[in-house]
C-alpha cells in the first residue's frame, strides 16, 4: 500500500512540476477572470447565462482538483500549508465553492470569485516576487511616507496662513490645504486652479509651490522607487540562489568552491607542518 502511495505522489509531483499544467492552470485563471466580467453585463435569464453558470462550475471543479494534486504531491500534508502562496491559493479555492444559487449568498459568492484573478500572483515566479518586494519595501517606505507628512503638513499650515484670503476652498484651514497640496503633488490642474490664482495676489508664490513639487515629486518619490529597486534586487538575487540559476547563483557556487580550497589547502599546511616536525 505504501508503496503503491509513494508512486502515486510521485506521479502528481510530476503532473505538478510539468510546465503544460502549469500553464492549463494559468489559462484557467485568465478565463475565470473573463466570466466574472461577463457577469457584469447580464440583464435576464438567457441560454448565455446558463453556459456562464456551467463554466463557472467547471473552473471552480478544476480549481479543487489542482489544489488536490499539489496537496497530494507533498510528502507529508503539514509540508503544503507550510508556504504562505500555498495556503492563499487553499483559502481562495475553499471560498470558491461557496454556490451561487442561494440569493443570501450570491453576493458574497460573486466578490469571493473575484480574487481568483490573484491566484496568478501565486502561480507566476516574477509576480510573487514583485509582491514579496512591495511588502518588504513598506516598512522602509514608512519613514519617508511619515517625512513626505511632515513638509505636507508644515507646508500646508503656511498656505492657510498666507493665502487663505485668496480662495476660502483651497485654503480655508490646515486640512483644505493638504488636500490643495495633493492636487498641486499629483499635477491635476495645479497651475490654472491653484497656482496662477494665487500669483495674481502673491506673485511670488511660485517659490511656495516649486520648493514643494520639487521636495515631493522629485526627492520623495525617487526614495520610495530606491527602496523599492532595492528591495527588487535582493529578492531576485534570493531567487537565484533558491533556484540555483542566475549569476548570484554562479556567484555563490564560486564562494563556496573558494572557501573548500581554502580548507583544502589549510589542511595541507598543517599535514606538512606535522611532518616537518
Amino acid at each position: 500500500m505504501s508503496a503503491s502511495f509513494g508512486t502515486w505522489r510521485d506521479r502528481f509531483e510530476r503532473l505538478r512540476a510539468n510546465k503544460i499544467f502549469e500553464f492549463t492552470v494559468i489559462a484557467i485563471i485568465v478565463l475565470s477572470a473573463l466570466l466574472i466580467g461577463a457577469k457584469t453585463y447580464e440583464q435576464e435569464v438567457s441560454p448565455f447565462q446558463e453556459w456562464l453558470l456551467l463554466l463557472d462550475v467547471g473552473v471552480t471543479v478544476f480549481f479543487l482538483v489542482e489544489i488536490l494534486i499539489r496537496m497530494a504531491a507533498e510528502r507529508r500534508l503539514r509540508d503544503f500549508f507550510r508556504r504562505g502562496w500555498n495556503v492563499f491559493d487553499f483559502l481562495i479555492v475553499t471560498a470558491s465553492l461557496i454556490p451561487m444559487d442561494d440569493s443570501e449568498m450570491v453576493l458574497l459568492a460573486r466578490l469571493l470569485r473575484i480574487f481568483r484573478v490573484l491566484r496568478l500572483v501565486s502561480m507566476i515566479p516574477e509576480l510573487r516576487m514583485l509582491i514579496a518586494a512591495l511588502f518588504k519595501s513598506i516598512p522602509r517606505m514608512g519613514y519617508v511616507a511619515l517625512l513626505m507628512f511632515i513638509i505636507f503638513y508644515i507646508y500646508a499650515a503656511i498656505g492657510s496662513f498666507l493665502f487663505s484670503g485668496v480662495d476660502e476652498r483651497l485654503w480655508g484651514n490646515i486640512s483644505l490645504a493638504m488636500l490643495t497640496l495633493f492636487q498641486v503633488a499629483t499635477f491635476e490642474s495645479w497651475a490654472t486652479a491653484v497656482l496662477y490664482p494665487t500669483m495674481e495676489h502673491y506673485p511670488y508664490a511660485w517659490i511656495f509651490f516649486l520648493t514643494f513639487i520639487f521636495l515631493n515629486a522629485f526627492i520623495f518619490l525617487n526614495m520610495m522607487i530606491g527602496i523599492v529597486l532595492d528591495v527588487m534586487q535582493k529578492e531576485s538575487i534570493q531567487v537565484q540562489l533558491e533556484s540555483g540559476e542566475g549569476e548570484a547563483a554562479e556567484l555563490h557556487g564560486l564562494r563556496d568552491d573558494v572557501r573548500q580550497l581554502r580548507d583544502q589547502l589549510s589542511r595541507m599546511e598543517t599535514m606538512l607542518e606535522r611532518r616537518e616536525r
